[in-house]
């Protein structure tokens, strides 16, 4: 049986989603849950891999398991066996057979999370950015709109992407604040490794002042990378929806 299983966690200890054979992995948790739950190893396919330290509220994965469960009795159990790692697979579902966690998926939204205020974080420490000095939301709200569309997106590509072609579509790129959050928002199909983090990065530097508005179009049209502004911390950043 071929399982949709929804999936919540907190990124932070863990070097990122794909499981790697000496560091914590979100993926490596998973699959020692089902290998403990049914004695068999099998993989756990995600829609994104998310980078060490990123967060997710619904990240989505597939899995085949060979015994016969009740869907709730499997995301029951594998929670059981997930503990004590932050990490809830918040539902699970049957699938088709040729379903696929991350070739099915028709959108992906992020939302990247910055604190703005002088005193450091504690409830908030290592879920969000913190920024102390005044940020003007407005602006940065502007500039994203810039973001919005079919580009060549080399600005804010990561050296190592792997990516075959550096062109995507942001359907989606929003700024709002209230009180002393903000709140970024992006949607696409897909994103480059380290794109949401290194658009952030670049906005905050315009909702400080050091950018202009215009600066960000101009760094997008450059395809230079080295026009990027400084790359986000990976504490704000969550996979917060896929779609099918």
């Amino acid at each position: 049986m071929r399982f949709k299983l929804t999936i919540e966690y907190n990124g932070g200890p863990f070097a990122g989603w794909q499981r790697l054979p000496t560091q914590p992995s979100v993926q490596g948790a998973l699959e020692d849950a089902v290998e403990k739950l049914t004695g068999v190893r099998s993989d756990v396919i995600g829609a994104g891999r998310t980078d060490s330290g990123v967060h997710a509220t619904g990240q989505v994965a597939h899995v085949d398991i060979d015994k016969v469960f009740e869907p709730l009795r499997l995301s029951e159990a594998l929670n059981a066996h997930l503990r004590p790692h932050p990490i809830a697979v918040l539902s699970a579902e049957e699938a088709a057979p040729e379903f696929h966690a991350r070739f099915d998926a028709v959108n992906r939204a992020y939302t990247y999370e910055v604190i703005n205020r002088r005193a450091p974080l504690a409830l908030d420490n290592g879920r969000a950015w913190r920024v102390g000095r005044p940020i003007d939301v407005a602006a940065m709200d502007a500039a994203a709109q810039l973001l919005c569309g079919k580009h060549d997106f080399t600005t804010f590509r990561d050296s190592h992407c792997q990516a075959k072609s550096p062109i995507k579509t942001l359907d989606i790129a929003r700024v709002e604040g209230m009180d002393d959050q903000i709140i970024f928002h992006f949607e696409a199909r897909s994103f480059l490794h380290r794109q949401v983090r290194s658009m952030v990065g670049t906005l905050v530097e315009v909702g400080l002042g050091k950018m202009k508005i215009a600066d960000v179009a101009d760094a997008l049209a450059a395809a230079d990378r080295t026009r990027c502004g400084p790359v986000a911390p990976a504490d704000g950043l969550y996979l917060i929806r896929v779609d099918y």
